[in-house]
């Protein structure tokens, strides 16, 4: 698309922890060739706004941000703002090549990956979940008076969505107090990351439009209902042809649908540093929560990291498109090109070694039964980076000054936070996030 004249153009990335960054540029100075100037050190701005210690980079250096041309949408009717123009940007060296610490590269070339052994492609969607910080008023789990609480602000994110092409499908009042939740349609692998941008940007500009404030911590509260990042996804053969569907099969997931769960619930606790990443991440994964603490995939179980979805038969409807699986674990402070890739290198890890198919559990869990040998995710981020690093298949997914850069902003985020309260954390993260 052509930016309108007068407007301006941003020029977006997002960095390790999901924060949409850049640099803006006037339509007229804005075609197809265009780029802007970045630094490498940008990377190690962590989610609380500083250049950690223990980087790779210092103050030299430089790299582009060169915009993917076909991803432009224009934003319209965010209150109080003008129109303009979005390009999402991979962030390359000065001579154009891939720069090593670029997430949308790392997920781009993760579906190459896949395309090229497998001869498999992937459909997605991001589900985000948050919470209204400016209404105290008593209200009910997914009624109508929690609805029409919030108008005109949901009416205006679904209309602002629809009118970038980001296919808004449904918005709603969710289970937590004043915790809503938007989904979109599926999409290729990299576009849908992008849309999870545009939906989290997006939510935060209405509200702010109308002077209020939201919150997609995954703890908005001390001891309150918490809100994640839920990513659907499908395979697909190259020409369309659906992977996940078996009827003969436990769940009707095909052997290679399930060889590709395996590989995900066996990496889950090298990648919970990945797709959890806060200090106060571990609280919302907890058992009998609607959240996950195993690793196992469970049968329209929302509670299972892999939730092998339900499909809609009514009037004769196809299941076989339709079945794909939910992964339930991420949280707003995963940049979602890295969750999206990391669930991808993962399952890609349990074709390539041909692991034994996942197996599928149905009904609720019985912990202290049959259940209590499950896996179970790390329980806080010390711990999710130690499972990182001795993971040494997911640490090698990322180039090593990637590496470097994430464990040193998360050990930044530890030690700033190892004095506060619980009530503390959650208020800084609903505060960032």
């Amino acid at each position: 698309m052509r930016p309108r004249p007068g407007e301006l153009v941003f020029l977006a990335v997002s960095d390790l922890s999901g924060i949409t960054k850049g640099r803006a540029v006037r339509a007229e100075d804005f075609d197809e060739t265009s780029s802007v100037g970045w630094v490498p050190a940008n990377l190690g701005i962590g989610p609380l706004g500083e250049i950690v210690h223990g980087l790779p980079y210092g103050s030299t250096g430089d790299c582009r941000l060169r915009p993917d041309y076909a991803s432009a949408v224009r934003i319209t009717d965010i209150p109080g703002q003008e129109p303009h123009t979005l390009v999402f940007t991979d962030i390359v060296e000065t001579d154009g090549s891939p720069w090593a610490g670029d997430s949308r590269t790392f997920l781009r070339d993760t579906v190459k990956m896949l395309e090229d052994e497998f001869g498999l492609t992937v459909t997605a969607a991001f589900e985000h979940e948050f919470t209204d910080l400016g209404d105290d008023s008593p209200t009910h789990p997914f009624s109508l008076a929690a609805h029409r609480s919030l108008e005109p602000i949901g009416s205006q994110i679904m209309n602002a969505l629809d009118k970038m092409g980001a296919e808004p499908e449904n918005w709603l009042p969710e289970y937590a107090p004043h915790q809503f939740e938007v989904t979109v349609r599926p999409t290729d692998a990299v576009s849908a990351a992008d849309r999870a941008v545009l939906v989290r940007d997006t939510v935060g500009a209405v509200f702010a439009g109308h002077h209020r404030d939201v919150t997609f911590s995954p703890l908005p509260k001390a001891g309150a209902g918490g809100s994640g990042v839920h990513v659907h996804f499908g395979l697909t053969t190259l020409d369309g042809d659906p992977v996940v569907y078996d009827p003969s099969r436990p769940g009707r997931v095909s052997e290679k649908a399930a060889k590709f769960a395996a590989g995900i619930l066996h990496h889950a606790p090298g990648m919970t540093a990945i797709f959890a990443p806060l200090v106060i991440s571990g609280e919302r994964l907890r058992p009998d929560n609607w959240s996950t603490a195993r690793a196992f995939m469970g049968l329209q179980n929302r509670e299972a990291l892999l939730r092998i979805t339900p499909t809609n038969e009514m009037e004769g409807r196809d299941p076989a498109p339709q079945l794909h699986f939910e992964f339930r674990g991420g949280d707003i402070g995963a940049n979602p090109y890295l969750l999206l890739g990391s669930i991808l290198r993962a399952g890609i890890a349990g074709l390539r070694e041909d692991m034994d198919p996942a197996q599928v559990v149905q009904g609720d869990l019985d912990l202290e039964g049959e259940h209590k040998d499950l896996p179970q995710l790390p329980e806080d981020l010390p711990e999710a980076l130690a499972a990182f690093q001795a993971d040494e298949e997911v640490s090698s997914w990322f180039a090593p000054e990637l590496v470097q850069t994430y464990l040193a902003i998360k050990e930044h985020e530890i030690e700033t936070f190892k004095d506060k309260s619980m009530e503390e954390r959650c208020k800084r993260y609903a505060e960032i996030f």
